[in-house]
């Protein structure tokens, strides 16, 4: 089944800019224009457009960057395990990072409010931490 850059979006979830920005960045083949008859001059993708496309987005859900999905594009499903796992452990590294980031965050304000809830007098030590040197 052939479709329109509208269809390859609508079915891939995005908008239609998107799929451009994606096939800039090369993650996303740009068919040739049709040649001939009532559809000359328009660029027609394919279901594995779609595929490569929903593709990207789920690498994107899971924290890849565009550059690491662009790897993984180019991996063979079944050769290229090695970098594959590679690229994953290196994206829960990340992700490891991440949480321990926003869970000392959460701990923070979460002493923050206990204290601001403490006493209604004196400045308020939620505003007053944010209130520091600049």
């Amino acid at each position: 089944m052939s479709m329109t850059i509208s269809g390859l979006a609508r079915a891939g979830g995005v908008g239609v800019e998107t799929v451009r920005f994606y096939q800039r960045r090369g993650l996303l083949e740009m068919p040739e224009r049709g040649a001939r008859g009532p559809t000359s001059g328009i660029r027609r993708y394919e279901d594995e457009d779609v595929r490569r496309l929903k593709f990207i987005r789920s690498a994107q859900a899971a924290g890849f960057t565009l550059e690491q999905i662009g790897e993984l594009l180019q991996l063979d499903a079944g050769q290229d395990r090695k970098r594959a796992r590679e690229l994953a452990a290196e994206r829960l590294a990340a992700l490891d990072r991440k949480i321990a980031e926003l869970q000392a965050a959460r701990d923070s304000l979460r002493r923050l409010s206990s204290a601001c809830n403490a006493s209604d007098h004196g400045p308020c030590p939620i505003i007053s931490a944010f209130d520091g040197p600049g």
